[in-house]
């Protein structure tokens, strides 16, 4: 058996007549990865702040092995008064941390860090200390794809053991083993990565719906019993009795939908949208110019769903910036279509209300009722709802809202007024798992164009037809597919041109032979195979998608699961070897 690091028991945990969780206990095991999962403001971060002795609790007991030395990350990183990085990060092991994640000048004052550098001088503080227990919460917040790629290296090989609460799904699916997911008040442990847990959490949702409408149909002969037996019990009609109690708890157990839909439509969007006519903008930085875009011209075109990558730094917000027209170009022009309604979900958005503001005043601030694009209107608490505030959380005060609650608050405001071209600025940061396949959801059927900057893989995978990749020189590159499609295109890259930039020694009686300048052009059997490659890929799309949409329905017959189940990580590995060389090829085009 593993030896065991932690054991917690019948631990809970309140905030005045607000229970985060009442009676939980688990433990935790020496080489264990953990993932813990629960939705927003259900005392995930207060969780690993009590794990880590920053905050009390009301009852229970928590008991780590003798001399464990314990690495804790906050979501939200606080350094001292007056600091600057060097003060924080002394060591040499810790600045060369900083330098691999992208920080060079150990001069700059902690207070005025962004986001990303507070987490990046945070997760150097932790790591090079080597810890037996990792404890993260939100590693990869605010982090850019090439820092979280590093990141996941990192803990892939460390020995140490985690745990972690993060929305970054492909993280939890390569990096940790174990899922813990906190629901009801309840701990559920699930010995497999987030895949793993996705199927097995849905048999056990199936599993309780059953016992709940066997509950209810024994509940409807017992209570009939109940009803007509005689005042005087013995001992058998006693049992019953307490029988009855018992079943009718389990009869009355609800199982709350999650499977919400939002229901904000995008407003009427015309057929010019915005056309960039060789746009350049560059920064004056030291009395020279620092090309943030450079000779860019780019037209969209209804429906599009864009996603923009690039590390930190690379001018992606300046973009969304002279989109909207809060910059102007340093020569180009913008042409902005006279139907296009902006909604902008920024990094830095509106999440510090009044404190005298209860949600739902939030809300009616800006509408009491919300036109839909069928005729229709949801009223503020309706909306809402769609939002995962329950009823009486709408009436709670915005200053008690967990950050994750607070950023699908503001979410709320910006789709509330219906836009047709959206931007989301890493709309992933501190939103919980289930809201994000809520929002996914949406956005697949959402009728207007949309642009997603994020560091989330994952969800920048789900909802993006093909990318803009900034480079920092001002370059932009338009990549024709989704972000682990790119990542891969990079990678075969990169080694080819190794391969190409390698010296290679020839025989001496070998003769050189000059070869024609130019690029290649593709043969007649290359360019057969790219017209076939086309075919096969849609029509392996399609596949895909009738076996996603199957495995969802929960209609499917085990042996038809098991089946399914089996092709799909197939099929996949088809579809990416196709793609690959699709890729390959299109370079020759």
């Amino acid at each position: 058996m593993p030896t065991p690091y932690l054991q917690v028991d019948h631990l809970t945990k309140s905030f005045g007549e607000h229970v985060l969780f009442e009676d939980i206990s688990f433990g935790v095991a020496q080489g264990q990865r953990i993932g813990l999962i629960a939705k927003n403001g259900t005392g995930k971060s207060t969780l690993l702040d009590i794990l880590a002795g920053v905050e009390g609790y009301d009852s229970g007991s928590i008991v780590y092995r003798n001399g464990l030395r314990i690495g804790y990350l906050r979501q939200t990183p606080v350094f001292p008064e007056g600091t600057i990085i060097r003060d924080v990060c002394p060591t040499h092991e810790e600045e060369a941390l900083l330098h691999v994640m992208g920080i060079t000048d150990m001069t700059l004052p902690t207070n005025s860090l962004s986001g990303g550098q507070q987490k990046r001088v945070a997760l150097a503080q932790v790591l090079v200390t080597k810890p037996d227990f990792l404890i993260l919460d939100e590693p990869t917040n605010h982090l850019d794809l090439s820092t979280i790629e590093w990141l996941e290296g990192e803990l892939s090989h460390s020995t140490s053991t985690l745990l972690m609460v993060t929305h970054d799904r492909y993280f939890l699916d390569r990096i940790c083993s174990v899922i813990m997911e906190l629901d009801d008040n309840t701990v559920y442990t699930y010995h497999g990565n987030y895949s793993y847990y996705l199927e097995k959490r849905q048999e056990r949702i199936d599993a309780l719906s059953a016992e709940i409408a066997r509950a209810n149909n024994l509940y409807r002969t017992e209570l009939d019993w109940m009803r007509r037996m005689p005042c005087a019990r013995g001992h058998k009609a006693r049992y019953r009795q307490e029988a009855f109690y018992e079943l009718e708890k389990k009869a009355h157990q609800t199982i709350r939908d999650e499977r919400v839909e939002l229901r904000t439509q995008a407003g009427y969007i015309g057929n010019k949208i915005i056309e960039l006519d060789d746009v350049s903008f560059s920064y004056i930085i030291n009395k020279e110019k620092e090309p943030l875009l450079s000779h860019f011209s780019y037209t969209f075109s209804r429906y599009e769903k864009l996603g923009i990558v690039g590390d930190n730094g690379t001018g992606k917000t300046t973009f969304l910036r002279l989109l909207m027209g809060e910059l102007t170009p340093t020569s180009g022009t913008i042409d902005v279509g006279s139907t296009i309604r902006f909604g902008y979900y920024s990094q830095q958005g509106l999440t510090d209300y009044p404190s005298s503001q209860k949600v739902i005043d939030v809300v009616r601030a800006i509408a009491d009722y919300i036109p839909m694009s069928d005729g229709n209107s949801l009223s503020a608490s309706q909306l809402l709802q769609n939002f995962l505030f329950s009823p009486k959380k709408q009436y709670d005060y915005v200053h008690k809202l967990s950050g994750g609650e607070r950023r699908r608050l503001y979410l709320c405001t910006v789709l509330m007024r219906n836009p047709n071209f959206l931007i989301l600025d890493e709309p992933t940061n501190d939103l919980d798992i289930l809201t994000l396949q809520i929002l996914e959801e949406y956005l697949k059927a959402w009728k207007g164009c949309l642009i997603v900057v994020s560091h989330d893989r994952y969800f920048m995978d789900k909802m993006v037809d093909h990318l803009l990749v900034f480079d920092g020189t001002g370059s932009v590159r338009d990549f024709p597919g989704n972000y682990s499609q790119y990542r891969e295109w990079a990678a075969w890259q990169e080694k080819a041109e190794k391969t190409t930039s390698a010296p290679k020694t020839k025989p001496a009686n070998e003769k050189t032979i000059s070869k024609p300048e130019g690029p290649r052009r593709m043969t007649f059997k290359e360019r057969r195979e790219f017209e076939q490659l086309d075919t096969d890929i849609a029509s392996l799309e399609a596949e895909k998608k009738q076996l996603e949409d199957a495995l969802c329905s929960g209609t499917l017959s085990v042996e038809a699961l098991t089946a399914a189940s089996k092709r799909l990580p197939l099929l996949n590995a088809e579809l990416d070897e196709k793609s690959m060389r699709w890729l390959e090829l299109s370079e020759l085009v």
